[in-house]
């Protein structure tokens, strides 16, 4: 029968793979093989994915990819005679480096994803990366260096990876990483508590002829667990040393630096290079296959003879594409071609798969001759489970937390904000007040301190968000949330995958984008690109903030979820559109690991809270001061209009008059004030440059400022807020906030003079217009880069531009026959 077949909590035993190509190969090197027993945990909401337990870990799979599955009950099951484990291959080279050692070592950071490979990285660095217990948080590559006993240690900190195979954008990563640069020593950061699943990759770094030292990160688990694992006796088995470590808390992480050192000096008594025994057979077919290999010396200078042989068997295209230029390229792929003939009829299997299933028989003769497990009986994370990822109550419980991460960014924001704002509002009194009148006085206090301040207000929100991210994304509800709401991206033509980097642009778009790479289709990666800008960044938070809470007194929160909300369905019918034009024929599957819950630490969302609170702050001090100058300056001048003379003369005649009294005299004269500066406003260069393009908003209901501060907003979005707090505070009255002066801002002139140019249909116009219209010049760069071509960037220039447009000059004229 299939695994689709198999109810809720039953096990089976996989008897066979079917299917072809990536499927196939991820899903055998994740654990899906001849023998292994399967446990059907449940499906996901909207009857999605289904999640199952295999080697200890909790994975999904949609139910078209569990068909391709064979599956037999366990009472059905008759033990066969398991793959033999053949042990190691000892190789007699010296250890003793035989050049002159530096003071330099290159120490790659290698391990699979959710592993800790990050959080050690930022322990022994100082770093402050960004950690996250899902696939795919290092989305590049990171580096740092510091001194330990003498020497400098270089730290590259490469993407999370289940294998070495060139089947994602992280695989060719690190595997191009390490035989272009070479690392003088690998750390292979391995779950403890998964050992089966995670040493997968370490054969293959082992295949590759490295120095290795492995850190067995999270070993409390394993002691909690009351497992029984003899890693020194493995490390002597695989001529690595395994070194304990807790990264979260630093354990280990001395012994783990001086281990690395010590065998790189050729000083550790247990480190020496071996060979797996992959059996009679494939190791005939290996060494017939390096003996051609070996003819051409030049990259095997580089990259192991033996790991590419194996890679070949594993029909590897790169490793094809890597020695198509040898002059013996078609002997090798004659001989390999042989070779995969032969071993296939005689395994009747794919030789993909009978290399996989001779790596896993490896691992587990290993283990059972060092390791004791324990009856594991249901685990913390089944348990929570059981309630976050409901069939029934599982997406309710998602959008609450929604609701609630939206509902304590506005609320709980507000009060700093207050002080914030106030603060502004004091400075920018107190400056008044020592400062004489003129143009840096002007410029100090309504440009600088209006524009920044007005942005800087929103800090506290951003703060509030990006702690709940990091909480989200740190305890691995993240992949909860893929695996959610699956069903329902693929309804529209997106891959599970999508979700995360789709939340993460809720945070911010450009590294959202990078997070693409975690997609292994290209089609997947661009789609998910294109329709990331619609996702709310916090950029544009601000802006919402300041609207809802000016014109919308009731139902704040549930309005800010509503232009959220509405970024997504526009990103949902985005996708649909181009995934039945563009992107036709792209199915991918959703292979994805459900890592087990975890307490983020405190310092790691801190870090990356910080680490938004600096990129915000340097933002406000950099792209945004220059351009509130920028805007200040075409406000501010020029000085004169063909009627400031008449205003002037009109104030003085009112100032002199003798039939009214003082009081009526100052009334009188600030509001001829506040006139003079109306058309002065209008008459500057930023006034005429709004008047050349205040017709093609005027069907959004927008007015020449409101269209200067969305054209402000292109290098980032939070310039509309402090060209808003430029344009509504230019008269002298400070103690008036921007809000109000919104609230109370009217057309100047023709038909609609005297009316409010802020109504509702035009407030709504204005944000759903911030939220699709063209991303800041960050994200276009961003999509240039990662879509590797410039006709993509322009399109989602154009694409939102329009759409942006569109979408508010049909809320305008709708609202406006309804209101």
């Amino acid at each position: 029968m299939k695994l689709s077949e198999v109810k809720n909590n039953e096990e089976v035993v996989i008897t066979k793979v079917l299917g072809h190509g990536s499927f196939r190969k991820r899903i055998n090197e994740m654990g899906f093989i001849k023998g292994k027993t399967v446990k059907v945990i449940k499906s996901a909401p909207f009857n999605g994915p289904s999640e199952y337990k295999i080697l200890n870990y909790n994975i999904s799979l949609r139910k078209s990819e569990a068909e391709l599955i064979e599956v037999i009950p366990m009472k059905e099951f008759k033990q066969k005679e398991e793959v033999p484990f053949e042990g190691v291959i000892d190789r007699n080279i010296n250890q003793t480096n035989s050049f002159e050692k530096g003071k330099e070592i290159n120490i790659a950071l290698v391990g699979n994803p959710n592993c800790g490979k990050t959080t050690l990285y930022n322990y022994i660095s100082g770093a402050k990366e960004k950690v996250g217990n899902y696939s795919g948080v290092t989305v590049d590559i990171k580096k740092t260096s510091f001194w330990q006993n003498g020497y400098k240690l270089n730290f590259y900190d490469l993407p999370g990876t289940y294998s070495l195979t060139a089947y994602s954008t992280e695989e060719i990563y690190v595997r191009k990483f390490i035989y272009e640069q070479i690392p003088d020593i690998v750390i292979n950061v391995i779950d403890a508590s998964n050992l089966e699943r995670n040493l997968f990759l370490t054969t293959q770094l082992i295949d590759m002829d490295l120095r290795v030292v492995v850190a067995l990160n999270m070993f409390d688990e394993v002691l909690k667990q009351k497992t029984k694992l003899d890693h020194e006796s493995i490390a002597r088995l695989l001529g690595i040393p395994f070194i304990p470590t807790v990264s979260s808390k630093g354990k280990g992480i001395n012994a783990l630096l001086s281990k690395v050192i010590e065998v790189y000096e050729g000083n550790d008594k247990i480190t020496r290079h071996i060979h797996i025994n992959y059996g009679k057979d494939l190791e005939s077919s290996i060494s017939k296959i390096r003996a051609k290999i070996k003819e051409n010396k030049p990259i095997t200078d580089k990259i192991s003879s033996r790991f590419m042989a194996i890679k070949l068997l594993e029909k590897d295209k790169h490793i094809i594409e890597l020695l198509s230029g040898y002059t013996n390229f078609d002997e090798i792929k004659a001989t390999t071609e042989k070779e995969i003939r032969g071993i296939e009829s005689l395994e009747n299997e794919d030789s993909e798969s009978v290399i996989t299933d001779a790596k896993y028989g490896f691992i587990s003769g290993a283990l059972k001759e060092t390791m004791k497990l324990k009856p594991a009986p249901k685990t913390r994370s089944e348990k929570i489970d059981q309630v976050l990822t409901h069939h029934l109550w599982g997406f309710p419980l998602f959008v609450f937390m929604l609701f609630i991460v939206f509902f304590a960014t506005f609320k709980i924001g507000a009060y700093p904000m207050r002080w914030i704002d106030s603060g502004v509002s004091a400075l920018g009194d107190l400056l008044s007040k020592i400062l004489h009148d003129g143009m840096f006085k002007d410029l100090l206090i309504d440009g600088i301190i209006s524009g920044t301040g007005s942005v800087l207000v929103f800090l506290p929100n951003i703060l509030i968000l990006f702690f709940f991210i990091s909480l989200l994304e740190g305890s691995g509800y993240m992949a909860r949330a893929a695996f959610i709401m699956d069903k329902i991206m693929h309804r529209f033509g997106l891959h599970g995958r999508s979700f995360i980097p789709l939340i993460m642009g809720f945070g911010c778009n450009v590294p959202a984008i990078l997070a693409t790479r975690t997609l292994r289709n290209k089609g997947d990666r661009i789609l998910t690109m294109l329709i990331i800008p619609f996702m709310s960044c916090s950029a544009r938070l601000p802006v919402y903030i300041l609207i809802i809470s000016a014109f919308f007194k009731k139902y704040q929160a549930l309005i800010l979820i509503g232009i959220y909300l509405f970024g997504i369905l526009i990103a949902f019918m985005t996708s649909q559109i181009l995934n039945k034009t563009i992107f036709r024929n792209k199915e991918t599957p959703f292979v994805m690991e459900l890592p087990v819950y975890r307490m983020p630490t405190l310092r790691n969302i801190l870090y990356h809270m910080w680490d938004k609170t600096h990129h915000y702050l340097k933002k406000i001090a950099s792209v945004i001061l220059i351009g509130v100058i920028i805007i200040w300056f075409l406000e501010y001048f020029p000085r004169e209009t063909e009627k400031s003379k008449n205003y002037q003369i009109q104030i003085v005649q009112v100032e002199i008059g003798k039939n009214l009294a003082e009081s009526e005299k100052d009334l009188k004269i600030a509001q001829l004030q506040q006139e003079m500066n109306a058309d002065r406003l209008t008459n500057s260069y930023l006034g005429r440059l709004g008047k050349i393009i205040e017709p093609a908003m005027k069907p959004l209901g927008f007015d020449w400022k409101m269209s200067i501060s969305l054209l402000a907003g292109l290098p980032a979005k939070e310039i509309i807020i402090s060209t808003m707090g430029v344009l509504y505070q230019a008269d002298s009255d400070n103690s008036i906030n921007l809000q109000n002066k919104l609230k109370a801002e009217t057309f100047q002139s023709g038909k609609k003079a005297g009316q409010k140019i802020f109504n509702t249909p035009s407030v709504l116009a204005f944000l759903i217009f911030v939220l699709i219209y063209f991303p800041c010049i960050g994200v276009i760069a961003t999509i240039k880069n990662e879509s590797g071509h410039w006709g993509w960037a322009f399109f989602t220039v154009v694409y939102t531009t329009a759409l942006a447009w569109l979408a508010g000059m049909v809320v305008y004229q709708i609202g406006m026959l309804i209101i």
